[in-house]
């Protein structure tokens, strides 16, 4: 809901986009696409800064512009922050990237599809096109959990390509996010002799979809992405031994080379291209993500990457005010 009616409204629209570069994922997810764009009150987009927004897991981009109760979605809290004078106005482009298992970590995996390419390559050219917005150092990217992964990853993989970037709440340290959950994996694949086929299959027949089943369906999309097996069915493999629960060592490295500390100690040196970089996490987030984000802001200031880090009192859910926090850093920074 708009806190203030008479703020003025700015506009959404929908773009849609035949993906050449998803047509080989394994889960067969459509490659018709849905890119929601918003453009502030009084502009048509030409010229302006382009913010993208990739979203957590279970979410695509457009559910951010869907009616909220007792709060905005992300065009009224656009709207808001540039009636202000808070933030200077931006395009912001909102692409669907949902998938069969739940979500999407925003990298290219031979099961889940080219993701990383499908917004380099596709959806955000489309989108500056189209509106005659963003271009080589008037782009940003931002999201939150598995949306702040995808925002610190792509910094890390394209400073060339994004100039600023927000990861609210995002996955890093991957030994304290995933493993305490590969007993619950287990036990929830047992009755189905771990075959992960039976398991989805159970999982889209029930008629509640439950939360637990939701935190089983993330994490075999987190092998898929990850560690992908072209053999296996979605390309899922478990890192972990089905019986005894030990950590599989070549298969949990695989998981440990795309924790954005790992990717950071090699990579991180090249964020100092970027003109704005926003990290924050909640000091209760109860995915242990604050211990991996004060990780990464200790390494990050020692190799002289400038960025703003912020911790505040809160968990992992339901934080999106964050975003008046970061939006503004990074619309200046891009505007400049």
């Amino acid at each position: 809901m708009r806190r203030d009616q008479a703020t003025p409204a700015g506009t959404v629209t929908r773009l849609w986009i035949e993906s050449e570069v998803l047509k080989s994922n394994m889960l067969g997810d459509p490659t018709r696409r849905m890119i929601d764009v918003y453009v502030p009150h009084g502009h048509d987009g030409r010229g302006l800064p382009l913010l993208v927004d990739v979203v957590g897991f279970t979410a695509g981009g457009p559910a951010h512009t869907n009616w909220k109760n007792f709060g905005e979605n992300l065009p009224e809290r656009l709207d808001r922050l540039i009636a202000s004078g808070a933030m200077p106005p931006v395009v912001c482009a909102l692409p669907d990237c949902f998938t069969k298992l739940g979500g999407n970590q925003y990298i290219n995996s031979v099961a889940m599809g080219r993701w990383d390419d499908f917004l380099l390559q596709e959806a955000v050219p489309l989108v500056e096109r189209t509106y005659g917005c963003g271009g080589e150092g008037k782009r940003g990217i931002f999201g939150k959990s598995s949306g702040g992964y995808g925002a610190m990853v792509h910094a890390l993989l394209h400073p060339d390509y994004w100039s600023a970037a927000a990861s609210h709440s995002g996955d890093m340290g991957h030994e304290l996010l995933f493993a305490p959950d590969w007993p619950n994996v287990l036990r929830s694949l047992a009755p189905f002799d771990y075959d992960i086929k039976a398991w989805l299959d159970a999982f889209y027949a029930q008629k509640k979809t439950k939360d637990k089943d939701i935190h089983i369906l993330m994490l075999l999309a987190m092998c898929a992405s990850y560690d992908p097996d072209p053999s296996a069915y979605c390309g899922v493999r478990l890192p972990v031994d089905t019986h005894t629960c030990e950590i599989i060592p070549e298969r949990w490295a695989n998981f440990l080379k795309w924790d954005p500390l790992v990717m950071a100690e090699r990579l991180g040196p090249g964020l100092k291209k970027l003109k704005a970089l926003y990290i924050d996490c909640g000091d209760v987030d109860q995915y242990n993500l604050v211990y991996g984000a004060r990780r990464m802001h200790r390494l990050l200031t020692t190799q002289g990457v400038a960025h703003t880090y912020e911790e505040f009192p809160d968990d992992h859910s339901s934080v999106d005010y964050r975003m008046d926090v970061s939006l503004p850093i990074l619309a200046k920074a891009l505007s400049g």
